[in-house]
C-alpha cells in the first residue's frame, strides 16, 4: 500500500476541521448535560426557594435559556467556521492542493473503496448538518422545526465516525501504514 503523504495545506484544513467537530461536540455535550434547560431550571428554583421570591415553570426554562445563550452562540459560530472549512475542503481539489474521494479507481483495494465510501458518506451527512443548521438560522420558520429535527441527528452520525476514523487510523498506525499519525501532524514519517 503506497504511503500517502499530506501536505501542509491538507493538514491545517484536517486538524482544523477536527478541532471545530470537537469544540461542536462540547457545545452539545453541555446543552444535553449541566446546561440543560431543565437543569438549569432547577438549580434556579432551588436557589429561589431559599428566598422570598418564586417563578412559574415557564420563567425558569426562560431564564434557563437566557443563561445557556451565550454558550450555544459558540455552535453557531463554530458551525459557520465548518462551514467555512467544508467549502474550503471541497474547493482545494480543482487548485491541486487536496484530492476528492474517488471509489471508483479500479486499483483500489476493497478496503480503500469501503473507506473512500464512509468518507463520502461523513461528507455527505456533514453537508446535510451544515445546510439544515443555516436553514434554521437563515431560513422560513416554517423549516426550522424540521430542520431542527434533522440537524440533531448530526450527533449520532459525528461520534460514529470518530469512533471508526480513530479505530481505523490506530489499526492502520499498528498494522501497513506504520508513521500515519506522525505525518498527518507533521507531514513526514517519524524516524525511528
Amino acid at each position: 500500500m503506497e504511503m500517502t503523504k499530506y501536505s501542509k495545506i491538507y493538514r491545517i484544513v484536517h486538524w482544523a476541521i477536527a478541532v471545530t467537530f470537537l469544540l461542536l461536540l462540547i457545545t452539545i455535550f453541555l446543552r444535553l448535560t449541566w446546561l440543560n434547560k431543565f437543569n438549569v431550571a432547577a438549580i434556579i428554583q432551588n436557589y429561589l426557594s431559599n428566598t422570598d421570591q418564586s417563578l412559574t415553570q415557564d420563567q425558569l426554562i426562560a431564564l434557563a435559556k437566557k443563561i445557556r445563550q451565550p454558550m450555544w452562540n459558540w455552535h453557531i459560530y463554530l458551525g459557520y467556521i465548518l462551514t467555512g472549512l467544508f467549502s474550503l475542503r471541497f474547493i482545494l481539489p480543482f487548485f491541486g492542493k487536496m484530492k476528492f474521494q474517488n471509489p471508483f479507481v479500479k486499483k483500489l483495494s476493497t478496503k480503500e473503496k469501503f473507506q473512500k465510501w464512509l468518507y463520502i458518506i461523513f461528507y455527505l451527512c456533514v453537508i446535510i448538518s451544515l445546510v439544515t443548521g443555516l436553514i434554521i438560522e437563515f431560513g422560513s420558520e416554517e423549516y426550522k422545526k424540521p430542520m431542527e429535527e434533522i440537524h440533531v441527528l448530526g450527533i449520532y452520525y459525528l461520534i460514529g465516525f470518530i469512533v471508526l476514523h480513530f479505530a481505523g487510523v490506530l489499526f492502520a498506525e499498528f498494522t501497513n501504514q506504520k508513521g500515519i499519525i506522525s505525518r498527518i501532524v507533521s507531514g513526514s514519517k517519524r524516524e525511528n
